[in-house]
C-alpha cells in the first residue's frame, strides 16, 4: 500500500483491484480509501487548513488533486479564500461567494506520509469488511453453519467461517468435548451483534434449537414441514427431549425421526457426541404430553394447576426415581419440554396432601361458619375451599346440594359474609397499626390484606407505591421444588412483586400503580385543548412501558 500513492496509473488500478478481490469488497470502497488517503496526505504537504480534494478515475486511474476556496469581498481564511482579483484569474467568470477549484500539482509522497496513507487505506478498507461480514450474516441468525476450528481461547472456540469468525462461548459448548484446531464442526448461529471491534458472530451447540435443526437436516418429513418439532428441551452432552408431530396421519413422526434402524436419530446422537434423545408425541392435551413426557416413567394422574403454571403428577412409589431421573434430569427435561413446573410425588404422598387439605379446609368452614364437622366436610367434598366461593356462589346452586335446602343456603352465606367482613375488619385494623394511610384503601383492587402485606413491606403512602413500577408490585414469586433420592426439596427465590401471592393481572397492576400516582399531577393546569399535560403523558408512558417490560 505505501507504494500506492507514488505508483504509476496502472498500479493504482491493480492494487485497487487486488485489495477489492482479496477483501471481498465493492472496488468503489478501495479507490475512496486511497482518495482519502491522498487528501490526507495532501494536507500534510500543503497544511492542513486547506480543503483539498483528490480524484482517482477509477477507469483509466488518473489522480486529480484540488484545493477548494470562497470567492469572498474580503480574505480573512488565506487558506480557505480568494479575493475576487484572485478568484477571476483562477476562474474565468469567478463571482462572489462562488466556489472555485484551484488545481494542485501531484506530490510525492515520503516514507512517513506513505505510512500514514497505508493506514488510512487499511482502516478505510477494514471497516468496509465489518460492514460486509455483518450484512452477510445479520439476518442468518438461526442457521447451521460449518466452520473450521481456529484456537481456543480461555475456553471460548473461535470458529473460521470462511469470511468471517465466529465465537461458540464456554457456555454454548456440549460439555467434556474436546475442540481441536484444525477440526471441522457445525454450530447455530445463535445471534450477530454490530460491536466496535466489528460485527460478533455468537455460535452455539448446545441450544436445543440446533438439535431441532440437525434433525431437519437429516428427516426429509421434517424439512418439508410434514413433520414439526413442536417442543425441545435439552441438558446437552447428557440428554434431550424432543416433542414431534405428523401434519399427515398416514406417518409415525416418531418412527419418521428414528429412521431404518434408529439411523436418522443416530446421526443426530453422534453429532451431539452422544447425547441420548428421547422423541415423544406432541399433543394439545397438556396432561397428555406430560405423561408422554415423563416416559419411561409411569404416571397415575396429573392435576394442572392453569393459573399458577404448575403441574402435579402423581406416579406409584416404585416409579419415582425414574420418574425423577439421576440428578432430576428427567423431569427437568419434561418441566422445559412443557413450559411448566412440574411437582413429582407418590400416590402415598398425594394422598396424606388431599387429606390435610381437606382437614384444614374442612377445619376453616367449621370455625368461620360455625358449622359443625359434618357440613363443613361436606362442603369441601363438594369442591368449596374458599370462603368467598359460598358468600357469591348462586344460592340456587348452593341449595342444589344433597341435603341442602334454600333455607340452609341462605344461612350459610349470610355468615360466610360475616365471617368475611370480620376478616377485613382485622386486617383493616391490623393495617392502620403499621401505619398504612387510609388514601391507599380508596385504590381500586387493593383489599385491606394486601394493605397489611403492602405495609409490612414498608409501602405506607402513596408515594412508597407510586414508586414501584408494575413487575415490583404483581410479579409472582419463583418457587422451585425438587426430588432428589426420593426426599423432597424445596426452595424458594425471592423475586417476585410485593403482591405476588394475590394472583393481580398486569392490568390490575398498571391500574394501581396510576391510581397512586394521579396525586403527582392534582396541581398541574390542564392544556387549553383538554389533552394531557406533561406530567401525565410522563405517567402514561412509563405505565406503557412497565406494561411491554412483563
Amino acid at each position: 500500500m505505501a507504494s500506492a500513492i507514488s505508483a504509476n496509473r496502472a498500479e493504482l488500478l491493480a492494487i485497487a483491484n487486488a485489495v477489492a478481490t482479496e477483501k471481498m469488497i465493492d472496488k468503489s470502497i478501495v479507490i475512496e480509501a486511497m482518495e482519502e488517503a491522498i487528501q490526507k496526505s495532501a494536507r500534510n504537504r500543503y497544511g492542513a487548513e486547506n480543503d483539498i480534494r483528490a480524484k482517482l478515475d477509477p477507469r483509466t486511474g488518473d489522480l486529480r488533486l484540488w484545493r477548494v476556496v470562497e470567492v469572498v469581498e474580503e480574505v480573512e481564511d488565506y487558506f480557505k479564500q480568494v479575493d475576487l482579483k484572485q478568484g477571476e484569474k483562477l476562474q474565468p467568470g469567478a463571482k462572489l461567494g462562488d466556489f472555485i477549484v484551484d488545481p494542485l500539482p501531484p506530490v510525492d509522497l515520503g516514507r512517513i506520509d506513505a505510512q500514514s496513507a497505508k493506514q488510512v487505506i487499511f482502516q478505510k478498507v477494514r471497516d468496509a469488511e465489518r460492514d460486509r461480514q455483518f450484512a452477510e450474516f445479520k439476518d442468518r441468525a438461526g442457521e447451521v453453519i460449518t466452520g473450521v476450528i481456529k484456537s481456543v481461547e480461555f475456553g471460548h472456540v473461535i470458529v473460521n467461517l470462511g469470511r468471517a469468525e465466529g465465537v461458540i462461548r464456554r457456555d454454548q459448548q456440549i460439555p467434556r468435548e474436546a475442540a481441536r484446531v484444525g477440526e471441522r464442526v457445525r454450530a447455530l448461529i445463535l445471534k450477530v451483534e454490530r460491536q466496535n471491534r466489528g460485527p460478533q458472530i455468537f455460535l452455539s451447540r448446545a441450544h436445543p434449537e440446533f438439535m431441532k435443526k440437525l434433525f431437519a437436516q437429516e428427516v426429509p418429513e421434517i424439512y418439508d414441514g410434514i413433520i414439526e418439532i413442536k417442543a425441545a428441551a435439552r441438558d446437552p452432552g447428557s440428554r434431550a427431549k424432543i416433542g414431534v408431530i405428523s401434519h399427515d396421519s398416514s406417518i409415525d413422526p416418531v418412527g419418521a425421526c428414528v429412521g431404518m434402524k434408529g439411523s436418522r436419530v443416530q446421526a443426530v446422537v453422534q453429532e451431539l457426541q452422544g447425547e441420548k434423545i428421547d422423541i415423544i408425541p406432541w399433543s394439545e392435551d397438556t396432561a397428555t404430553f406430560v405423561v408422554n413426557a415423563l416416559q419411561p416413567a409411569t404416571v397415575s394422574r396429573v392435576v394442572i394447576d392453569e393459573e399458577e403454571n404448575r403441574i402435579e403428577v402423581v406416579v406409584p412409589d416404585d416409579q419415582l426415581s425414574l420418574a425423577i431421573g439421576r440428578r432430576g434430569q428427567n423431569v427437568r427435561l419434561a418441566s422445559q419440554l412443557t413450559n411448566s413446573a412440574i411437582d413429582i410425588m407418590t400416590d402415598a404422598e398425594s394422598s396424606e396432601k388431599r387429606q390435610r387439605e381437606f382437614a384444614e379446609r374442612s377445619k376453616m368452614f367449621e370455625e368461620e361458619l360455625d358449622v359443625d364437622e359434618t357440613l363443613s366436610q361436606l362442603l369441601v367434598a363438594e369442591g368449596f375451599t374458599e370462603l368467598e366461593e359460598v358468600a357469591y356462589i348462586e344460592l340456587a346452586e348452593l341449595a342444589a346440594i344433597e341435603g341442602f335446602d334454600e333455607e340452609l343456603g341462605e344461612e350459610l352465606q349470610s355468615r360466610a359474609g360475616e365471617a368475611l367482613e370480620r376478616r377485613e375488619e382485622a386486617s383493616r385494623e391490623a393495617r392502620r397499626e403499621l401505619g398504612v394511610e387510609d388514601a391507599l384503601a380508596e385504590i381500586p383492587h387493593l383489599t385491606e390484606a394486601m394493605l397489611v402485606t403492602l405495609g409490612k413491606a414498608g409501602i405506607k403512602t402513596l408515594d412508597d407505591l407510586a414508586d414501584l413500577a408494575t413487575d415490583e408490585l404483581i410479579a409472582k414469586k419463583r418457587v422451585e421444588q425438587r426430588r432428589r433420592d426420593g426426599a423432597r426439596r424445596e426452595r424458594s427465590e425471592d423475586k417476585g412483586g410485593v403482591l405476588g401471592e394475590y394472583g393481580l393481572s398486569e392490568e390490575q397492576g398498571n391500574e394501581i400503580i396510576m391510581a397512586a400516582r394521579a396525586h403527582w399531577f392534582d396541581d398541574e393546569p390542564a392544556t387549553e385543548d383538554g389533552s394531557a399535560t406533561d406530567g401525565e403523558a410522563a405517567a402514561n408512558e412509563e405505565a406503557a412501558n412497565a406494561e411491554s417490560s412483563q
